[in-house]
């Protein structure tokens, strides 16, 4: 399992678009790809539990977890290998284990967490919980952000992973997430 969970090579720039559910992560990877004519990975676990619900109206369980990294990682691979510049990912395994962590009591599948802790990314963008929280079929914590974000922090900073906190407004989240990727593609 752990091999259908691993990164295959590729030569961009790789950003994670990381937090808590209803913080403006698929807006800002889809704003981001447009303005820097890139690509973009979206959520898998949105799309394969949306499609769970809309056909049974189930929630995500433990045997999901699993399907839902194995999608996740053939959809970026997918896309790294033909980007060459910069992919944004609207989430990774790492924000997989922080939810599966917080849903299940500690519980992350070993696979799951190994791949999280080894598959690697050039810069996280934390998206802080200072926006309206949005109702829809999937999202089900709006009294739990302020706890999720913490925990999405602490994940970053134990494993030492670049980040930058991105607050405010649509606007000001985006131009701050824009300067910081035009460092990362032109260093000096």
């Amino acid at each position: 399992m752990e091999k259908i969970l691993k990164q295959q090579p590729s030569d961009c720039i790789k950003i994670v678009l990381f937090g808590p559910e209803s913080t403006g992560k698929t807006t800002l990877a889809r704003e981001l790809s447009m303005h820097f004519n890139s690509s973009w990975v979206p959520e898998y676990m949105r799309e394969y539990l949306q499609e769970k619900w809309d056909t049974s109206k189930k929630v995500c369980e433990i045997d999901d977890l699993l399907p839902i990294a194995k999608g996740q990682i053939e959809a970026e691979n997918k896309a790294s290998i033909q980007e060459k510049k910069v992919l944004f990912c609207d989430t990774n395994l790492l924000e997989l284990k922080v939810y599966s962590e917080y849903y299940y009591n500690g519980f992350c599948p070993e696979a799951i967490k190994n791949a999280a802790l080894t598959n690697r990314y050039d810069f996280y963008f934390l998206t802080d919980i200072d926006v309206p929280w949005v109702k829809d079929d999937l999202r089900d914590r709006p009294n739990d952000r302020s706890t999720l974000f913490s925990i999405f922090e602490k994940e970053l900073i134990q494993n030492k992973l670049p980040y930058q906190l991105l607050t405010g407004t649509k606007k000001n989240r985006l131009q701050t997430a824009i300067t910081k990727v035009e460092k990362l593609l032109h260093p000096k």
